[in-house]
């Protein structure tokens, strides 16, 4: 069966009055449908310019990058992106945020919108559909941004730190509760992260990455032997700290080359 995401040999680099600044270098890697998968590596070596690309934000200058088979265009359609912040608009209610992307694509079917109230009481919103993003907590406003994000069913799920905003304590819940609800509707999910705990607790396989110009250093499947996994459940398995000690080694050897 074909991987859901192929990233192949792909290279980037940003281009400036300066000069040329090689980002990526020949990555590549594979997501199967249904998996959570977790990028980490040291401060801009470019996690964020690899979602960009696969959004179809940018373009490779070499190598592909194929969803369901086929080539990655601008707009990728079959993407859904969640960002650092939840960029939910003060002027509009909560409802009237999560339904945003249907609107812009003009898909506001019943259909689908029956779906939104669905995830709205699943996931503990429906009391604030008539709020302000400005009324709810940081978590409720991350799980507004995701149900706006899930609305329009996309094929791959791309996460950009989206919990980094928050306060640790709110950050664990954040993250148990977000790890639930894709675990629920069976997403396929592309983490990054420069959070070692987070990547672990949340993914199937981690990826590490090198210094830029970045190729993938390591790919570590994770294997927590416990009944139920979910993310803070995971950070209490006997296999945990393996994982963790093995990760920062990658990224201190890395440092250290």
């Amino acid at each position: 069966m074909q991987p859901l995401l192929e990233v192949e040999d792909v290279s980037f680099s940003y281009h400036s009055m300066s000069g040329e600044t090689p980002v990526l270098s020949h990555v590549s890697f594979k997501i199967e449908e249904g998996e959570f998968v977790a990028v980490v590596g040291p401060s801009g070596c470019g996690k964020s310019t690899i979602l960009n690309l696969i959004s179809g934000l940018i373009k490779p200058e070499s190598g592909e990058i194929r969803l369901n088979q086929q080539q990655v265009e601008q707009g990728a359609l079959q993407v859904g992106y969640m960002l650092q912040k939840d960029h939910l608009f003060e002027w509009r209610t909560i409802y009237e945020n999560v339904i945003l992307g249907l609107e812009i694509q003009k898909k506001l079917t019943p259909r689908r919108l029956e779906r939104v109230k669905e995830m709205l009481v699943q996931y503990g919103l429906s009391a604030f559909e008539k709020a302000r993003p400005s009324q709810l907590s940081g978590g409720m406003r991350q799980r507004a941004a995701l149900i706006r994000t899930l609305a329009l069913d996309p094929s791959l799920l791309l996460l950009d730190e989206p919990f980094s905003a928050l306060d640790y304590q709110t950050r664990l819940s954040v993250a148990d509760d977000i790890g639930k609800i894709l675990k629920k509707e069976k997403k396929t999910a592309l983490l990054v992260t420069h959070d070692i705990s987070e990547a672990i607790s949340m993914a199937d396989r981690v990826y590490v990455l090198s210094r830029r110009p970045t190729s993938v250093r390591s790919a570590i499947d994770i294997q927590l032997d416990i009944p139920d996994r979910t993310p803070l459940a995971a950070r209490n398995a006997p296999g945990f700290k393996y994982y963790f000690n093995l990760i920062w080694k990658e990224l201190c050897d890395e440092r250290e080359t």
